[in-house]
């Protein structure tokens, strides 16, 4: 079984909810990046030990969380030594909107993990594109790249849509598989 990290930073506790279910298809650890932009002790390590890695972040004002971008920028180190190199990622975003310009942001993890010479997992799921398509069927924004999930801004973190949130365990379960066929 290869061992799947997802790292995260949640600003109200959407992104969180959204990470907590792609760890649960992915049987994976969760490690949350601080308001502070931080890991907590062990993270790098947890991360170094890892078969592969997803990223996951709230889509602001076009791009990542700034917390999120220093744990980006403070992976220069595992990119330096080529620490990464050949694991397995992916990603996801969450925004208030339906686009939201997470394909940004979702441009940006891809572009991160292949800085770090890894594998990039693509969603892997045919979108819910027709007109009988609801809120609660799977990939129903669409997604490719990555997991796409939206939550209204007035919207608790208990009301992202299911649809949404059974994707992230597909997800999940679709990095895993790939990162366990990688390890051999």
């Amino acid at each position: 079984m290869a061992k799947i990290v997802v790292v995260y930073h949640s600003g109200y506790g959407h992104t969180q909810r959204v990470a907590q279910h792609v760890a649960e298809g992915a049987g994976a650890d969760l490690l949350a990046i601080d308001a502070d932009g931080n890991l907590p002790d062990g993270g790098w390590e947890q991360l170094a030990d890892a078969d592969g890695i997803v990223f996951g972040t709230p889509t602001y004002m076009g791009g990542p969380s700034w917390q999120f971008k220093k744990f980006a920028d403070a992976s220069s180190k595992a990119w330096f030594t080529r620490g990464w190199q050949d694991k397995v990622f992916a990603g996801f975003s969450n925004s208030a909107s339906f686009s939201g310009d997470k394909s940004v942001t979702l441009g940006y993890l891809q572009t991160l993990a292949s800085q770090h010479g890894g594998i990039w997992v693509s969603l892997g799921l045919l979108p819910a594109n027709s007109k009988a398509a609801t809120r609660q069927d799977v990939n129903n924004l669409g997604g490719s790249v990555g997991l796409l999930v939206q939550s209204p801004s007035d919207a608790s973190v208990t009301e992202i849509p299911q649809g949404d949130l059974d994707t992230a365990k597909l997800f999940g379960k679709r990095v895993a598989d790939i990162a366990a066929k990688l390890r051999g």
